[in-house]
């Protein structure tokens, strides 16, 4: 099978098609037939050797962290998936840009008849890591005041829309060029981070998404009220920073959890959330992808096509 692999940290050069052996999948796993598969920032960090869970041991290294398509075939022992079911996961640092992959059948959902597999493909990192952030870290509650940094990209376009479900007033941050989307979003003021100081408007805040990092998250502090949350994708946030008392802050990786992503397919099936897809890739042009996604103003999530 063709597969997209690193052999070595480094820049888009170190990128390769390869051709390698179909996986078998192990007792409790289902070998997926890959359709479309989501690009994700964590890609061409890991591509970089700037993902911590990925050292120089795992190499060489399939990218890839999002699939959509087919199980193949089951793992000894059986499952409750068969062959031929529609299924997405978001799975481990290994093994997504290729025409197949083996997952665990725990981190499997079954696609609604009504997604597309470019729609299923975006899903389940971006759909996990939003939903984390918000109802497992940030704790969420209706009626709350949230303020989502960076909410127009592939996690951002899923918190917002998640927050809005969970009833809360939605406040986000975006370019100028990107505050239309915002608002088609669902957030009840978009921010411009060019022209305005987001801790110029937001005041005592219960939870702050931080999908920048930086200065971003350092800042954030100070829109928070007592007992407000700063949760964050990237860094650990500053505990000791002056304006950090009586708050709480986290930093976290998300989970792969079928169960979790059947609620998410759920909220898209019945139109409560809507998937964007910015843009497609063929697989073999898996550079021109990360490329992109690292370089431009995404609007939601780009996916590559394996097969039909």
């Amino acid at each position: 099978m063709k597969a997209i692999r690193i052999e070595q940290f480094g820049g888009p050069e170190v990128i390769r098609v390869c051709d390698v052996e179909v996986p078998e999948p192990l007792a409790g796993e289902v070998l997926v037939k890959n359709f479309f598969v989501g690009i994700n920032p964590v890609d061409y960090k890991i591509r970089e050797g700037q993902y911590p869970e990925v050292k120089q041991d795992k190499l060489p290294l399939t990218l890839g962290r999002e699939v959509a398509g087919l199980v193949e075939k089951v793992g000894p022992g059986g499952s409750d998936f068969k062959k031929g079911d529609r299924v997405f996961a978001m799975i481990g640092a290994d093994g997504g840009y290729a025409e197949y992959s083996r997952v665990p059948a725990v981190h499997l959902a079954r696609i609604p008849q009504s997604l597309d597999w470019q729609v299923a493909a975006g899903v389940p990192l971006a759909g996990h890591t939003a939903w984390q952030a918000l109802v497992e870290h940030g704790q969420i509650e209706q009626g709350q005041k949230v303020l989502i940094h960076g909410g127009t990209g592939g996690v951002g376009h899923f918190a917002v829309q998640f927050a809005k479900v969970k009833g809360a007033e939605v406040y986000a941050t975006a370019s100028t060029d990107s505050l239309p989307f915002l608002r088609e979003l669902g957030a009840d003021c978009a921010i411009d981070y060019k022209t305005e100081r987001f801790e110029d408007i937001c005041k005592e805040f219960d939870l702050v998404i931080d999908l920048i990092g930086g200065d971003t998250q350092a800042r954030s502090w100070q829109v928070l009220g007592e007992g407000g949350r700063l949760v964050s994708t990237l860094t650990m946030p500053d505990a000791s920073h002056p304006q950090a008392a009586g708050k709480t802050g986290a930093r976290f990786t998300a989970a792969p959890r079928g169960e979790e992503l059947t609620e998410v397919a759920g909220l898209i099936e019945a139109r409560n959330v809507q998937v964007y897809i910015a843009n497609v890739f063929e697989l073999e042009a898996a550079v021109q992808a990360l490329d992109y996604l690292a370089n431009e103003h995404v609007h939601g999530k780009v996916v590559l096509h394996i097969s039909d």
